[in-house]
């Protein structure tokens, strides 16, 4: 009972370091190759205390379903572009973040070129 309690405490922290971080302020970060984006099906703090507890199973399946990755290149000519703005969390070394939930950023790892339906 003690280490789901210790989880939680660890969640509440880093819960309380999460905020709002624009794309010039992660520039540096991804020249250090530590940014890892998240995918908007998970929770920014879960993934950062499954990262920060060295949960290596946990963090291994969402790599491998490609839930969290570094960004691609396509991604990073885009932010490059627009400035965009996401929510971040650090667990040293990484700085993980997530664009922010808006309908437009639900298939915010699928190619842009999706048609559409209207």
């Amino acid at each position: 009972m003690s280490k789901e309690l210790g989880a939680k405490d660890l969640q509440t922290e880093l819960a309380e370091t999460m905020g709002p971080v624009s794309w010039e302020l992660l520039k540096p970060h991804v020249q250090r190759d530590a940014v890892i984006v998240v995918n908007s099906q998970l929770d920014l703090v879960e993934v950062g205390a499954a990262i920060a507890a060295n949960q290596t199973q946990i963090v291994e399946r969402w790599i491998n379903e490609q839930l969290i990755q570094k960004p691609t290149a396509d991604q990073l000519v885009i932010w490059n572009s627009e400035n965009k703005s996401f929510t971040s969390l650090i667990v040293q070394p990484y700085v993980l973040i997530k664009a922010p939930s808006v309908a437009a950023d639900s298939n915010f790892f699928d190619s842009p070129s999706a048609p559409s339906s209207d």
